[in-house]
C-alpha cells in the first residue's frame, strides 16, 4: 500500500466522472446532430468511437507498465492532454478521416484516464481495504452518463456540436488536467514493485501465461460482451415483445439503476465469498438472466424487474473486473498484469452494441441473440467454476 495523495480518492472520483461522460458518452449522445449536418450515417460515426476504443484496449497494455513504473501523475495527465487534443480535433474535423483520427487520439486518452488505470491508482493506494474505494469510484462513474448525456444535448441544442466539442475540450482542460496534474502521485513510494535483484518481467510473464489468468481473460471477456450486447439493445428487444417505446426507454434506464444497486452490494458480497465463488455466482446470475429475457414472453413489468437484475449483476461485474487480479495474484506489478488483463474486454465492448442488432438480424430477432448470449454466459460459468 503506498501513500495517498490528500484528497486523492476525491480528485479521481472527479476526474472519472468527466472523463467517462465527456471522452465517452458525448458521441452517442451526438450521433444525430453530427450525422444531419455531415451526412455521414450514424453507423460509420458510432464506428469512429469503437476504434478509439481498440485503440485504447491496446494502449491499455503500455499505460499499464509506464503506471507501475513511473507513477500515475504523468501518465494521467499526459492522458488528460491527449484528450482535450482529441477533442479540439473533433470540432474541428473537415472530414471523416480527420473525424475517425480525432477519435483515435481520443482512445489514447481513454487508455491512461478510464476505469483500468483508475483502478489500478487505487489498488496501489488502499491494498487489502481496496473495494470499499473502488466502489465509491464506480459509483461515482456510473453516473456520468447521467449527468453528461443530457448536459451534451444542451450544448449541442445551444450551440452546434462543432462548438460543443470546443467547450467539452475546455472543461477537459480545466478539471481533469489540474485533477490529475495536483492529486496523483509523481512517483511511487512503496515497494510493491519490484526491487533490484528482481526479474519483473519474467514475474508478470508467469502470471499472465498461466493457464488460470488466460481462462479468467476469456470468460471474463465473455461476460463483458454478453452483458454488454444484450443490456445496450434492450429498447428494440422489448419492442420485439410488445413494449411502448416509452416503456422499453425506461428498462434501459433502470438497468443504469440496476447497476447502481450491484456496485453497492458488492463489498459485502465479496467478504462473504471468495475470487472464484463469486465470479462464478456473477456469471451464472448473468447467465439466469440473459436466458430469462430471451424466453420470457411478459408481462412487461417482469421484463423490467428481469433487466434490472441484469444490470446489477452488470454493476456487480465491473467491480469483479477491477479486482479479479488483485484477488488472485496480489498488487505487485498490478498496473501491468492488469492492463493485459482488461485489454480483451475492452476490445469486447468496443464491439458489444453493434453485434447486438447484427445477431438478431442474423438470426431473426432479439430473443434469439439474447439466446445466444445467455448460452455463451452459461458456458464461461461453467468453466470458470472448472477451474
Amino acid at each position: 500500500m503506498t501513500d495517498r495523495p490528500r484528497g486523492g480518492l476525491v480528485a479521481l472520483c472527479a476526474a472519472q466522472i468527466v472523463s467517462w461522460g465527456l471522452l465517452y458518452y458525448s458521441l452517442p449522445v451526438a450521433v444525430a446532430p453530427i450525422s444531419a449536418e455531415t451526412g455521414w450515417s450514424h453507423t460509420v460515426i458510432t464506428a469512429a468511437l469503437s476504434a478509439g476504443l481498440v485503440v485504447s484496449a491496446v494502449a491499455g497494455i503500455r499505460v499499464g507498465r509506464l503506471l507501475d513504473g513511473h507513477g500515475p501523475r504523468a501518465v494521467m495527465t499526459t492522458g488528460s492532454v491527449l484528450g482535450v487534443g482529441a477533442m479540439l480535433l473533433v470540432a474541428w474535423s473537415p472530414n471523416l478521416l480527420m473525424f475517425f483520427t480525432a477519435w483515435l487520439v481520443a482512445g489514447l486518452a481513454q487508455s491512461a484516464v478510464l476505469y483500468p488505470s483508475a483502478f489500478a491508482v487505487i489498488t496501489r493506494w488502499y491494498g487489502p481495504r481496496r473495494v470499499g474505494p473502488l466502489t465509491t469510484l464506480t459509483l461515482v462513474g456510473g453516473l456520468a452518463s447521467t449527468v453528461f448525456a443530457p448536459f451534451v444535448a444542451y450544448l449541442i441544442d445551444q450551440f452546434g456540436w462543432r462548438m460543443s466539442y470546443l467547450v467539452i475540450a475546455g472543461i477537459l482542460a480545466v478539471v481533469t488536467v489540474p485533477l490529475h496534474a495536483l492529486f496523483l502521485n509523481g512517483r511511487w513510494t512503496d515497494t510493491v514493485g519490484a526491487s533490484p535483484h528482481e526479474n519483473p518481467s519474467a514475474e508478470i510473464r508467469a502470471v499472465t501465461r498461466s493457464r488460470q489468468f488466460i481462462t479468467l481473460q476469456v470468460t471474463m471477456a465473455v461476460a463483458t460482451f454478453t452483458l454488454f450486447a444484450v443490456t445496450i439493445n434492450i429498447i428494440p428487444m422489448f419492442l420485439e415483445r410488445g413494449m411502448s417505446y416509452g416503456m422499453a426507454a425506461l428498462a434501459l434506464g433502470l438497468i443504469g439503476v440496476g447497476q447502481v444497486v450491484g456496485r453497492i452490494g458488492y463489498p459485502q458480497f465479496a467478504r462473504a465469498t471468495s475470487a472464484r465463488a463469486r465470479t462464478v455466482v456473477i456469471f451464472a446470475a448473468g447467465a439466469v438472466g440473459l436466458w430469462a429475457l430471451a424466453l420470457l414472453p411478459g408481462p412487461g413489468w417482469l421484463l423490467i424487474t428481469v433487466a434490472v437484475l441484469a444490470g446489477s449483476v452488470r454493476g456487480c461485474h465491473t467491480l469483479l473486473q477491477a479486482t479479479a487480479v488483485s484477488d488472485r495474484w496480489g498488487t505487485k506489478h498490478f498496473g501491468t498484469i492488469n492492463g493485459i488483463f482488461t485489454a480483451p474486454m475492452t476490445f469486447v465492448g468496443a464491439f458489444a452494441p453493434v453485434a447486438g442488432p447484427a445477431v438478431a438480424s442474423l438470426l431473426g430477432g432479439y430473443p434469439m441473440m439474447a439466446a445466444v448470449m445467455a448460452a455463451l454466459l452459461t458456458g464461461a460459468a461453467i468453466l470458470t467454476s472448472r477451474t
